[in-house]
């Protein structure tokens, strides 16, 4: 029997419980991978408090869940590229907090050997969506991107990303994650009143395009500081953008974008850092901890 996180109403992290269910088959075109650990997003926060409820309403019960890593022990038919035993990273929909999870295998890449469990479970939907993002902003060499919320989990890969394309990166974060975007390779300035002047004092030449994963004032500072909203985009604040007229984006996953991800990781130009890991059976608390707002980085939910 596999293990699997489910909720039947929306409410609190309190509503997320674990049942079993019978062991997923590996149909063709799919693998079946024995989860090792799953990335917690916010995303899945506002599922399960109901926030998108209004137009996208769910049929209970639901599962969550977008990022995982574990090994394969059943391929499909006409599958290539993966045998049991494999060790692998892989993007899905709303069923990664589980312990076994059938997925296409177009959607599954190889593991860096030296990738930890963790960092290899929250790795592929965070990182996808900044990738999206910088795509969606034309960032290359020569440009200065402002990132708001640079030490979360978008936020930091987007910010190692940016470097690799040339980019060079301011990015909002509280102080005490400043050092932790110093070592990324940002510029760090704080959040709150007079954002707008320490930006312009940390880039006198300006800022060239701006990418917002908090919403609320920094939508307002990005349009103050670019003069227009050609080169925002944010994946935070929906209604304050539709406001604006700025552009939100979503997350166009590939698994040429996971293997390149994977990749940068192997040519050590990107880190992965994991806030904390949480067992499966309590990914109440890894929500708890992702709505505190204050986690550097990715929670992982890990099977024992």
């Amino acid at each position: 029997m596999a293990k699997i996180v489910v909720f039947n109403e929306y409410g609190g992290p309190e509503v997320l419980h674990l049942v079993e269910v019978p062991d997923p088959v590996a149909g063709p075109g799919r693998v079946r991978i024995r989860v090792k650990a799953a990335g917690v997003q916010p995303f899945d926060c506002a599922t399960r408090r109901g926030d998108f409820a209004a137009y996208n309403p769910l049929t209970f019960p639901v599962r969550l869940g977008n990022e995982v890593a574990g090994v394969v022990d059943q391929v499909g038919e006409g599958v290539t590229g993966f045998a049991e035993g494999d060790e692998v990273v892989a993007f899905l929909t709303m069923e990664g907090y589980a312990d076994t999870v059938v997925v296409p295998a177009d959607q599954v890449g190889h593991k860096p050997a030296k990738m930890s469990w963790a960092e290899a479970g929250v790795l592929t939907a965070s990182g996808q969506t900044a990738y999206t993002a910088l795509d969606e902003l034309r960032v290359g060499p020569g440009d200065t991107l402002l990132i708001h919320a640079a030490a979360g989990g978008v936020g930091s890969f987007a910010v190692q990303l940016a470097q690799a394309r040339g980019a060079r990166v301011i990015g909002t974060a509280s102080e005490r994650n400043h050092d932790y975007l110093r070592s990324l390779g940002a510029t760090p300035v704080t959040y709150g009143p007079g954002l707008a002047d320490r930006v312009r004092e940390a880039a006198p030449e300006g800022v060239d395009a701006v990418l917002d994963a908090i919403g609320g004032e920094a939508l307002d500072v990005s349009v103050e500081l670019l003069g227009s909203t050609e080169r925002i985009v944010t994946i935070a604040d929906w209604a304050r953008s539709a406001q604006l007229g700025i552009r939100r984006v979503g997350t166009e996953r590939s698994a040429q974008k996971l293997d390149d991800l994977t990749r940068l990781y192997t040519e050590g130009k990107l880190v992965v850092e994991v806030a904390s890991t949480v067992p499966l059976g309590q990914a109440a608390e890894a929500h708890r901890q992702v709505e505190t707002g204050h986690v550097r980085g990715k929670v992982a939910l890990v099977v024992e």
